[in-house]
């Protein structure tokens, strides 16, 4: 009786510490491969966690969503770092980051996953650098903040950078991408006005691959979790440094006993199920749903998919003055 208590007893010891990180292969059209990594107290209806966007460097490039974890947010956690998001980490199979495309994949993950979409943060190190920049360029309005690790950047319009709390870091030993091309970025910011949501910081002697251990020291997610989208003037937070000697002490702070994952490598279709997506349009005389997320109204549904708020209303039996809970599907077509 005792060694069946122990069990019981280690094994809700173990499910409460662990993490889930799940892969999703061919699941949005116009989109990329991803993982979506939950953290370990997780309520998939009613989550009020941040959300954390993760754009790798060329040298995860590719089909193989195994090399994703090989640095970053996804691999820190296995390294025992607590990280208290739901995070979203794409594969770029090989170019240049689209927008677009990432952005496909963030409205799947927001109508599948429940979170604070005032708390979405976009990181990148590297191609996922110039990545985080072109995406935070157009996308602004969506994004609490931003950090891009030694990158540069290729968007239309570098305007929208200055709406949102943006760190731009980069290493003065950087030989893979130089310090000019984020200096450039910076430049071109200040051509559309002020800047008085940028930091940017150089790292005097950090090489290109130094300062990916930023991934795994907690100034850097607590420094994004400073943010929100729905504070006023969003100011950008100065209360977090980070510097030399704490990327070298990155690894030491870390418990590697802490942390434990739960991996779900789903295997690639031979065939994108568009029925399966909820954010795609439906094909005549499909019914279609969408999970509801902070911050939907239903005339903003009711644009996206092509319908109108009495039809929803219709469908669901429902009024116009109906709370919208979070995480509630509701048929739309």
């Amino acid at each position: 009786m005792k060694r069946l208590l122990f069990f019981i007893l280690l094994s809700l010891s173990f499910s409460a510490i662990c993490q889930t990180l799940t892969a999703y292969h061919d699941k949005v059209p116009q989109g990329y491969n991803f993982w979506v990594s939950t953290p370990k107290d997780y309520d998939s209806l009613h989550s009020d966690k941040p959300i954390i966007l993760f754009l790798h460097g060329a040298s995860l490039c590719g089909h193989n969503l195994e090399r994703v974890r090989r640095y970053g947010p996804l691999d820190a956690l296995k390294m025992g770092r607590q990280i208290d998001a739901v995070i979203i980490a794409p594969q770029n199979p090989g170019g240049a980051w689209d927008p677009k495309r990432i952005n496909n994949v963030v409205d799947w993950v927001f109508d599948h996953y429940s979170g604070d979409t005032n708390r979405f943060y976009v990181i990148g190190m590297s191609l996922g650098g110039y990545g985080t920049i072109d995406y935070s360029a157009v996308y602004s309005h969506r994004i609490a903040a931003a950090m891009a690790l030694c990158g540069g950047g290729n968007p239309k319009s570098y305007c929208g950078l200055n709406e949102l709390p943006l760190w731009i870091i980069h290493g003065t030993a950087d030989r893979a991408v130089g310090i000019s091309q984020s200096q450039k970025v910076v430049n071109a910011m200040a051509k559309c006005g002020d800047s008085p949501r940028l930091r940017f910081s150089k790292l005097p002697g950090v090489s290109h691959g130094g300062l990916a251990r930023a991934f795994y020291i907690s100034e850097t997610y607590d420094w994004l979790f400073k943010h929100r989208l729905d504070t006023p003037d969003r100011p950008v937070n100065q209360d977090y440094d980070i510097t030399v000697d704490r990327l070298h002490k990155a690894y030491k702070d870390i418990d590697r006993k802490a942390n434990h994952l739960i991996v779900h490598n789903n295997k690639p279709s031979k065939s994108t199920n568009a029925k399966e997506d909820d954010s795609q349009p439906a094909a005549a005389g499909d019914s279609q749903y969408h999970t509801i997320r902070r911050g939907d109204t239903l005339g903003a549904l009711a644009k996206r998919y092509g319908t109108s708020i009495s039809t929803i209303c219709s469908l669901n039996n429902i009024t116009r003055t109906t709370t919208l809970r979070i995480g509630k599907r509701l048929r739309v077509k």
